[in-house]
């Protein structure tokens, strides 16, 4: 999902200059003549994802509309641009809340790199705050990603059943995210910061259900060295969710039944009953009223549990959303591997969005997994998801050599426009060969500095270092030129 920056600069060349820069790299630009246009726009609703703000505008001042926005509460990350370098501005921007600054003219490179690694601390603090509070137990439902109207619906009916003990099923198709749902019942009720314990029955061994579910006394039955508490009195004043109930066999469906009627549970070779204080969220794959007909589950069982019912769409239900997991699994990923991707492309998004997913939101994370493990690029690429997109992987560099002589007796052959001999038939100063081959790489890519020097093999800063060298600046399209 594109990124969206905000651009507040008095200047409308320079606001110029930096959206083509940024807009080359899949950004998404929006500007901001002044402070007070800015304000208006953060707390309007517009919002984006990142701020430049420059320090020196008519009005409010770059410096005034930073600590306007903070004490707003508003965290987006804001880089501040200067034509002071001093190291009392720098000072005072960062203390007022700025990521980064920049002092003008800022080079595309230079721009790009502060830009992305903004970006980056803010995911990673965003994922940090995240898992934090999955492992506090505290997780809501405006943690779930998504505002698709499906998944509004969810998080709608959700936080009403939070507010209460009320028993919750939550219906679905595999990988739909039910356990997620179930945590932010959790987080969102009075239990918060309670045990939440999730037990999936389907993995239960059949004969010892009961004692898993709620516990034994030593010596109980062979094997019984120790006692054990079961997980309803691990799940003591919080949740406990039952994942899979449609798996629970029909002998333990009786006494799970007792222990919701009366709130306490029969732990193996107990001499007596032991109270227990558990709210109850159960979750199932399957079509619940079909199992009662059917005799694979309990009717009265299933009325108890299906007090408040909560269907979680599927991923096909809830398209809008993919962008939004798709960025959510980069961030997570880019921290659990070290990597730095920045996203997916447009082609990508597009790609994923069309799949219908039969795997759901567990099948996408795998896919996004694998793809950000064998990335090359700082985006996603349909390539990057071969069994959806049925693209390969481009051959690298070092690919053997039959495959690459394969690859060119396919493409035919064209004369160079580069010459290598004068008219006299001697050989051109290196010096003259280059600027003609930039100057051909500079009309063949319509001026994308990016894919021209990845084509030739060098840096970003490095080809424009050789292109003002070289007087080529003029042949640059506009938006080509460094921004100053």
């Amino acid at each position: 999902m594109a990124k969206t920056i905000l651009v507040v600069d008095d200047d409308p060349t320079q606001r110029r200059l930096v959206q083509a820069v940024l807009e080359r790299e899949g950004f998404a630009v929006v500007h901001a003549e002044s402070g007070d246009e800015a304000l208006k726009r953060m707390q309007g609703g517009g919002g984006a994802d990142l701020i430049l703000l420059d320090m020196v505008m008519p009005g409010l001042t770059g410096m005034e509309t930073l600590a306007e926005l903070r004490a707003g509460g508003d965290t987006t990350p804001v880089i501040v641009l200067t034509a002071n370098g001093g190291i009392e501005t720098v000072v005072k921007a960062m203390q007022a809340g700025a990521q980064d600054f920049f002092i003008k003219p800022v080079g595309p490179e230079r721009l790009l790199v502060g830009v992305e690694n903004a970006l980056q601390v803010t995911r990673l603090t965003a994922e940090v705050g995240r898992l934090k509070k999955h492992v506090a137990g505290r997780t809501t439902f405006d943690d779930l990603i998504g505002d698709s109207p499906a998944m509004r619906t969810v998080k709608s009916f959700g936080a009403r059943a939070a507010k209460s003990n009320i028993p919750v099923l939550i219906t679905g198709e595999s990988g739909v995210g039910k356990e997620v749902i179930a945590r932010a019942l959790h987080g969102a009720s009075d239990r918060a910061g309670k045990p939440f314990v999730a037990v999936n029955c389907g993995a239960l061994p059949a004969n010892l259900v009961e004692s898993i579910l709620f516990g034994h006394e030593k010596g109980a039955f062979t094997g019984a060295v120790e006692k054990t508490l079961g997980k309803f009195r691990e799940a003591e004043g919080g949740t406990l969710f039952l994942d899979e109930i449609g798996e629970l066999p029909l002998d333990m469906q009786v006494k799970l039944l007792r222990a919701l009627q009366e709130s306490e549970i029969d732990p193996v070779g107990a001499k007596r009953p032991v109270k227990v204080d558990v709210r109850i969220v159960s979750a199932t794959n399957r079509d619940p009223a079909q199992q009662v007909r059917e005799g694979a589950f309990r009717e009265d069982l299933f009325y108890r549990l299906n007090v408040f019912p909560i269907e979680a769409p599927s991923l096909r239900d809830r398209r809008e959303d993919i962008p939004a997991l798709v960025d959510h699994f980069i961030t997570r990923f880019n921290a659990e591997e070290g990597r730095r991707v920045m996203g997916a492309s447009p082609e990508t998004l597009a790609l994923l969005t069309t799949h219908d997913w039969p795997g759901n939101v567990r099948q996408l994370e795998n896919a996004v997994y694998r793809a950000l493990v064998l990335a090359d690029a700082p985006w996603l690429q349909p390539h990057d998801f071969p069994a959806i997109s049925g693209i390969a992987a481009p051959l690298p560099s070092d690919a053997p050599a039959t495959a690459q002589a394969e690859i060119s007796s396919a493409v035919p052959a064209i004369d160079s426009p580069v010459r290598i001999l004068d008219d006299l038939g001697h050989l051109r100063t290196l010096e003259d060969i280059e600027r003609d081959l930039i100057q051909h790489a500079i009309d063949v890519y319509a001026g994308h500095m990016s894919e021209i020097a990845r084509r030739l093999g060098i840096g970003r800063s490095t080809l424009y270092r050789k292109v003002r060298e070289q007087g080529l600046d003029a042949i640059l399209p506009p938006d080509a030129q460094a921004v100053g």
